[in-house]
């Protein structure tokens, strides 16, 4: 008898992307449609616990053995720098990372650029910003947000932001100006090092299941 397989989905726009996939390559959803808010369900048809987490979260789960298994944003995978096997590029959830500043602050900002001078740049994404930053040999004080990070330049807290976006609607709407691309993310499909050695015949059944139907 097979192990049960344990599989993290991200919750938010990513989760009905992931159950349709699912259900697409032969998947009981049934348990993921329920109403009742459980974070765990099983499914007897497939021997599958469904772990639903926030999207930062399921490269940790997965690289720490949590879930065997996961869908997860390459922002994402990028940077929490999970040590986890990518398994597949399901091509969907496309957005981008993009460096943006208030429209009457580019040329201020691009002096900061041509001199080296240290700029302030506020993001959900820090270890990125820092790296992207150490690659342009550029000093740069990164202030850490958790969301609505498109308020920082107007409160005044930093010259920039490093945020994501799919349609870059609410860069506009906020009086910003996008300044470079720094990454497109779609999702991955991600395993656990040791589930995938463990577990090899029950992931590459998925596997095989999913690239069917993309």
């Amino acid at each position: 008898m097979e192990k049960e397989l344990k599989i993290a989905i991200p919750k938010g726009y990513l989760f009905g992307e992931c159950t349709d996939l699912l259900e697409k390559a032969g998947y009981d959803i049934a348990p993921l449609e329920s109403k009742d808010r459980k974070l765990v369900v099983y499914s007897k048809v497939d021997s599958i616990k469904y772990i639903i987490s926030r999207p930062m979260d399921v490269p940790v789960y997965v690289e720490h053995g949590a879930c065997d298994i996961g869908f997860a944003g390459k922002d994402v995978i990028a940077e929490k720098e999970s040590k986890v096997y990518e398994l597949l590029d399901l091509k969907n959830g496309m957005c981008r990372l993009v460096l943006a500043t208030k429209k009457d602050e580019t040329e201020k900002v691009k002096k900061h650029y041509q001199h080296f001078g240290s700029v302030k740049v506020a993001t959900s994404y820090p270890t990125i910003a820092r790296k992207y930053f150490d690659s342009k040999g550029m000093q740069a004080e990164i202030i850490k947000l958790h969301g609505s990070v498109e308020l920082a330049p107007i409160l005044g807290i930093a010259e920039e932001i490093l945020d994501i976006t799919s349609t870059g609607k609410t860069i506009k709407d906020n009086n910003l100006v996008e300044m470079e691309n720094i990454m497109i993310s779609t999702t991955r499909l991600i395993a656990n090092i040791a589930s995938y050695k463990l577990k090899y015949s029950q992931i590459s059944k998925l596997l095989d299941n999913i690239r069917k139907i993309l």
